[in-house]
């Protein structure tokens, strides 16, 4: 019998380099990334939210790592020793001028660190006073919000997952606390609760922080929830009727849970967005109580207090109301601008 011959013919072109085309066509057939990459690379293609990220950064580094090395503190009077007449030659000085002292030391010979802002009408050296102004502020509007989180995330949840009478009380409370004037309430309960808390916290490690702080932190955590509730509610009421949640009730899995492995999870997307929008509105309502007087304790400074204090000398020095104004103002538009670009990053219902 005879035996039949096969022969192979080996086409070189496929073991070309792939064409540009081809290259694309290859990366277009690359299996989809996750949820948070695709969202961290949509944000990234947001210049407008990734500019007020690096402003955020860069203002929230400084307030932490200028105090460090600067030369003078938040509530030293330059004029002011011990056992010696106060020297009001440093009151008021204006941007880049020195006391009586400094300009003797200067004419020596000796270096003298500069007041980059001037000093206020009490000597102290304004610009790390407006760097500490501006870490309070920070600090409060990113606690604040951790409290407006949690205890927005927890009502949301248990009303929007056992529904029924649970969810009529918590939203009938909701409804009352929406109906509350928003303005008259926070300054209310902050005079109340810094009268009631000033005599309880002295002598303790709390009082350093100060009653009118934690009456704040109080009023946060009685008012400014509700949105977040809401907001909240509203997901976990689409989620739960998905397959996953059904399944888990099924196999016995109790609601809570069920409301921490499956429904909180994927919400995270809103949750970090609102509490991203939270924190400049936390910040303008310290700012705006620090201006009425009720914000931090003095000497510790705030940059709502430091413009109420300048409208003593506004007529005479007004770049010192102008200086915290705009650094209130370029948080506050940066954190809403990084809001609006973390809500077009990860809202999916924006990229469908």
């Amino acid at each position: 019998m005879q035996k039949k011959k096969f022969t192979f013919h080996v086409d070189l072109d496929m073991f070309n380099p792939a064409s540009e085309k081809d290259k694309e066509y290859m990366v277009q057939m690359r299996p989809s990334s996750t949820f948070f990459k695709d969202g961290v690379k949509r944000l990234y293609k947001n210049k407008v939210a990734f500019v007020s990220f690096i402003v955020i950064v860069l203002i929230t580094l400084s307030s932490i790592i200028i105090p460090f090395f600067w030369p003078y503190t938040y509530e030293n009077q330059l004029g002011v020793q011990a056992g010696k007449a106060v020297d009001a030659s440093y009151n008021n000085l204006k941007p880049f001028e020195y006391g009586a002292t400094e300009q003797q030391l200067i004419e020596e010979g000796e270096s003298v660190f500069p007041h980059v802002f001037g000093t206020d009408s009490a000597g102290r050296d304004y610009f790390i006073r407006v760097i500490y102004g501006t870490r309070v502020s920070l600090a409060v509007g990113f606690f604040a919000s951790i409290i407006v989180l949690l205890i927005g995330t927890l009502v949301g949840s248990i009303s929007g997952y056992f529904g029924g009478k649970v969810d009529l009380i918590i939203m009938r409370i909701v409804d009352i606390i929406y109906s509350l004037p928003d303005m008259l309430m926070v300054i209310l309960l902050s005079t109340v609760l810094k009268m009631t808390l000033t005599p309880v916290i002295a002598g303790t490690a709390l009082e350093s922080v100060g009653a009118n702080i934690i009456s704040l932190f109080i009023v946060f955590a009685l008012l400014y929830w509700v949105s977040m509730s809401r907001l909240i509610r509203g997901q976990i009421l689409s989620l739960r009727e998905q397959e996953y949640v059904l399944s888990a009730q099924a196999t016995g899995a109790k609601g809570k849970w069920i409301i921490t492995k499956h429904l909180i999870p994927n919400c995270i997307s809103v949750v970090i967005i609102s509490a991203a929008l939270q924190i400049p509105s936390a910040i303008f309502t310290e700012s705006y109580l620090s201006f009425l007087g009720l914000g931090v304790n003095a000497p510790m400074p705030s940059l709502g207090s430091l413009a109420s204090e300048a409208l003593n000398g506004l007529a005479s020095y007004p770049y010192r109301l102008v200086i915290p104004a705009v650094v209130i103002s370029l948080i506050v538009l940066s954190l809403n601008l990084f809001g609006d670009g973390l809500r077009d990053a990860f809202d999916p219902k924006l990229n469908d």
